[in-house]
């Protein structure tokens, strides 16, 4: 049996090509020890402040992916630095504390003033996660608020991204926020920005 020419070179493509591939001749190597173990991408939630009054999503570093509770914590310590010079802010009380006034103090020369300070107390905030529902209960009132319905939103937006990194294929759970004063401020029907 005969092949034509053009049959002959087609059979000895394949046949070169692995032989190109199998013997390229770089040595074989055990295991080689540099530095310490590959690292993936670090887990993050979705943090909600706010810009010229409208809802901004934060991707926030977190080593509790999905954990509701850690998530809104770190909503309730405030836009770092970094954010604050981007122009976010919140509407929520800040997890270091509310400014109360103290006791009055006498000051030099008899009067007495009461003083600003940042309460050293826990959690400003109570989150309790229960059959599949989510309520949030602020120690302020709806009127101290300002913008009650967009704090509610960044507790709700917040609790929600939190949600869907554990269970991306799942609807989130419904959250209530209650105000202080007993007034519900908010819930799941917020609508939330993908940025």
């Amino acid at each position: 049996m005969t092949l034509r020419r053009g049959a002959r070179s087609a059979l000895l493509l394949p046949v070169a090509a692995v032989c190109a591939l199998t013997s390229c001749g770089i040595p074989t190597t055990g295991v080689v020890q540099a530095g310490g173990p590959a690292v993936g991408i670090t887990p993050a939630t979705r943090l909600y402040f706010v810009r010229d009054g409208a809802l901004v999503g934060v991707r926030r570093g977190t080593d509790a992916p999905g954990d509701v509770e850690s998530a809104l914590r770190d909503l309730l310590r405030g836009p770092t630095e970094a954010e604050l010079g981007k122009g976010l802010t919140t509407r929520l009380p800040l997890l270091s504390g509310l400014a109360t006034a103290v006791p009055a103090v006498p000051v030099t020369g008899g009067a007495a003033s009461a003083v600003p300070e940042t309460t050293g107390s826990a959690d400003p905030v109570t989150v309790t996660v229960r059959d599949h529902r989510i309520s949030v209960q602020l120690p302020v009132s709806s009127r101290e608020l300002g913008d009650p319905g967009l704090a509610a939103a960044q507790l709700v937006c917040t609790a929600g991204a939190a949600q869907r990194v554990a269970a991306p294929d799942t609807e989130p759970d419904p959250v209530t926020v209650t105000a202080a004063d007993g007034r519900r401020i908010g819930g799941a029907s917020a609508r939330c920005p993908a940025r």
